[in-house]
């Protein structure tokens, strides 16, 4: 097994993830692992440093999640943050408290002295406090080494044994040295290099699915979306002619859609699609499911049926690719770590028991700006690595409740308007994705001297690097003007058009 130079143990926070993605991006790679890991696996990867990640427990609390402690024992360097601060805190003998004034959202640190984790950031900086519980004794040991206003231990450190705590979140962008914090700890206090990018990280999968495939066959799921057209490329790269890429038209694509993938992947990728016209059998058996899991649910188990009876008309398939996404994975099920269940993914679980080949899944340990970058260094033109993202369970989650032709032709015809306007405004490059929504919520609007009584549409576009937090894009008034004017004139059933201003969190990107 190859050595992971940090390994972060997951203790629940919505922030983990990103964690990783500021190590990989300051060229450090590092796996996230379940806190309560065995640590004999953990011992397999031979990592140079350990990085605690917060969560939403206290220690103090009876199903408070804890270590094992021969983690101690292994005496690596450690990185604390905000639970896992307290965690660190109470091992060695110090004291946490409730705090009687919790401290949520920016804040200044201060910091004390000349210490390598602090190299080359000032010594005022703003960073990111989500805590309810503040240290009240320090262990023997460790010093103050940070402040802030309202918590006197922002960092703390037992700089002998190479252990350090924060209280804050270096990791989210609110705090604004935190990526050089990351760095800091990895680069001079657990000795690591800087040695991670796309390219190893291409030649490295490359080589692990020749590993795996072998001289087998494998069936490639595409959309044309950027991750199933990544994973296209790596496995041609890989496998040559041994690539079966498959197109399925499940009836729930955006107008032009399937045109669109048919002439990319045959002028750009050179690589002979087969395409399915399966849009029937995804819209039978959706008619009436108002329930979003169901809808999900049930769009990825008839992707899996549709594929399977595919590859029965092949000799030698045995294998599944997909672009399943590291976001996709903890978004659906807390398998990293005791993270909640936010919702679930139509390519990610598994297979079902009854199918005869398994997974290839080369994009399920990296981000999606990682995956950009990943196709980039495969030779895929920019505008196709540009392409917003869209769903696998595509325009079946972006109508509110059943989903049947009519609402299907509507969502269609108003979210073609909108990315039209978004492009020729030049707004399309300048954000991470952007949508429309059938909110089937009627309410009455007047059209000449008419009455009506329509639907409604909503427009969604988020700035985002990675999908895992996202905050509504200002768009200017005139072009949401525009895309408004446009929809309620042009779109037979809508009078009403709204813009979703919420941020993720607490909203997702997409509505279900």
């Amino acid at each position: 097994m190859k050595q992971v130079p940090i390994i972060v143990l997951d203790f629940g926070s919505q922030y983990t993830q990103l964690i990783a993605r500021k190590l990989r991006e300051e060229g450090v790679y590092c796996e996230i692992v379940p806190y309560n890991e065995k640590i004999q696996i953990i011992q397999q990867k031979n990592p140079k440093g350990l990085i605690l990640s917060g969560g939403p427990a206290s220690v103090y609390a009876k199903d408070a999640y804890n270590l094992d402690e021969a983690i101690f024992q292994l005496n690596l360097p450690m990185l604390g943050i905000c639970y896992g601060m307290q965690l660190i805190v109470d091992h060695f003998g110090g004291s946490v408290v409730p705090a009687s004034h919790h401290e949520y959202g920016k804040a200044k640190l201060f910091f004390e002295g000349n210490h390598q984790i602090f190299s080359d950031t000032p010594d005022e900086q703003t960073v990111w406090m989500s805590h309810g519980d503040r240290v009240a004794q320090l262990p023997a040991g460790f010093d103050k080494i940070g402040f802030s206003e309202n918590s006197p231990y922002a960092a703390i450190a037992d700089e002998e044994r190479g252990i350090y705590a924060f209280q804050f979140h270096p990791e989210v962008y609110h705090s604004t040295c935190g990526s050089k914090l990351l760095k800091n700890f990895a680069k001079y206090i657990c000795n690591c290099e800087s040695t991670w990018n796309m390219g190893s990280f291409a030649k490295e999968k490359i080589e692990a699915i020749q590993k795996q495939v072998g001289n087998k066959k494998v069936l490639c799921a595409v959309s044309g979306g950027v991750d199933s057209s990544v994973v296209a490329a790596l496995l041609h790269e890989a496998i040559g002619d041994k690539l079966v890429p498959v197109f399925v038209d499940n009836g729930l694509l955006r107008s032009g859609e399937r045109e669109q993938v048919e002439a990319m992947f045959k002028t750009r990728l050179g690589v002979e699609l087969i395409t399915i016209d399966a849009s029937e059998i995804f819209l039978s058996k959706l008619a009436g499911v108002v329930d979003p899991e169901r809808k999900r649910k049930i769009i990825g188990e008839t992707f899996i049926e549709v594929f399977d009876a595919e590859a029965k008309k092949h000799d030698g398939i045995e294998f599944l690719a997909q672009g399943t996404l590291y976001t996709d994975v903890i978004e659906s099920v807390s398998v990293k770590g005791p993270s909640k269940t936010i919702k679930s993914h139509h390519n990610v679980g598994g297979l079902p028991d009854w199918m005869s080949f398994e997974l290839v899944e080369p994009l399920n340990e990296i981000f999606k700006d990682e995956v950009r970058k990943l196709g980039l260094e495969l030779g895929l033109p920019k505008d196709m690595i540009s392409r917003h993202p869209f769903p696998g369970p595509g325009l079946g989650i972006r109508i509110m409740g059943a989903v049947c032709s009519e609402d299907l032709a509507i969502l269609r015809a108003a979210d073609s308007i909108m990315l039209e306007e978004l492009r020729v405004s030049g707004y399309y490059e300048k954000t991470w994705q952007a949508f429309t929504v059938l909110l089937n919520v009627k309410s009455v609007g007047v059209m000449g001297d008419n009455r009506t009584y329509e639907n409604t549409a909503c427009i969604r576009i988020v700035d985002a690097t990675d999908g895992m937090t996202a905050t509504f894009s200002h768009i200017p008034h005139t072009i949401l003007e525009n895309m408004s004017r446009r929809i309620i004139n042009e779109v037979n059933g809508i009078n009403r058009v709204v813009y979703d201003i919420s941020s993720k969190p607490p909203a997702t990107i997409e509505w279900e």
